[in-house]
C-alpha cells in the first residue's frame, strides 16, 4: 500500500496548508471511512470546478488546488487524494473514457479517486462536484459515481493508479485558462484506454 500514500510534485501532501486542512476535517474522527467521507465532501462542495464556475487558474499540483479553490476534475481529484494520503488512508486515481457533451464524439479522459477502506477493501468516489445532472455521493460500499457508461466508444476501468496520468497532468500544464482548457481535453483512443487504465 505504500505507493499509495507516496508524496510527489503533484501530490505535495505535506505542505503544511494540505496538512492543516486534512488534520482539521479528521479532528476528532478516527475511522478511515469517516474521514474519507468528510475529506470527499469538502474537495467536493468546496473546490469549485473550473468549467462549472468559469475560474483560473489550470490547477494541477494539490496544493495549488487548495490555494485558489479550484480546479478540472483531474485537479481535484489531486487534491483528495493529498488529504487522505496526509490522514495515512491510501488513495489513488481512477479515470473513465466520456463523451464531452454526452452525444457521442468527442471525447475525453475524466478523473477520480479510489480509496482503501478497510471495511470494504477499494471504494471509488467522485469529488468532480455536483450540478444539475450529478449527484456523486459517498455510500459504500455502493458506488454513487458523477457519470455513467454510455456509447460504445465510453470505458469506465476498475484499475486504481497510485499516480496521476502523465497525459492528464501534460493537459493540465499546458493551460492557465478555463477555457484553453476545455478545447483540449486529454484522451485516448478506446484500445489506449484498455491498455493505460
Amino acid at each position: 500500500m505504500h505507493k499509495y500514500l507516496n508524496t510527489s510534485p503533484v501530490i505535495d501532501w505535506k505542505h503544511p496548508q494540505i496538512l492543516d486542512l486534512a488534520y482539521d476535517l479528521a479532528s476528532g474522527i478516527t475511522s478511515h471511512e469517516a474521514i474519507s467521507k468528510v475529506c470527499f465532501e469538502w474537495v467536493r462542495d468546496e473546490i469549485c470546478h473550473s468549467v462549472d464556475y468559469q475560474m483560473n487558474p489550470v490547477t494541477w499540483r494539490a496544493s495549488d488546488v487548495l490555494h485558489y479553490k479550484t480546479g478540472y476534475c483531474y485537479a481535484k481529484s489531486h487534491l483528495l487524494a493529498a488529504l487522505l494520503r496526509a490522514n495515512g488512508i491510501p488513495a489513488g486515481f481512477c479515470y473513465q473514457r466520456l463523451s464531452i457533451d454526452d452525444t457521442g464524439a468527442p471525447y475525453s479522459l475524466h478523473g477520480f479517486n479510489a480509496v482503501y477502506l478497510p471495511e470494504f477493501g477499494w471504494y471509488r468516489m467522485d469529488a468532480r462536484g455536483n450540478r444539475t445532472g450529478v449527484d456523486a455521493q459517498f455510500t459504500p460500499p455502493q458506488e454513487r459515481l458523477a457519470f455513467q457508461i454510455q456509447f460504445p466508444e465510453e470505458m469506465d476501468s476498475s484499475n486504481i493508479l497510485p499516480e496521476p496520468l502523465k497525459i492528464v497532468i501534460e493537459a493540465l500544464q499546458s493551460h492557465t485558462r478555463w477555457d484553453q482548457m476545455l478545447r483540449n481535453l486529454p484522451d485516448v483512443s478506446l484500445e489506449q484506454a484498455r491498455i493505460i487504465l
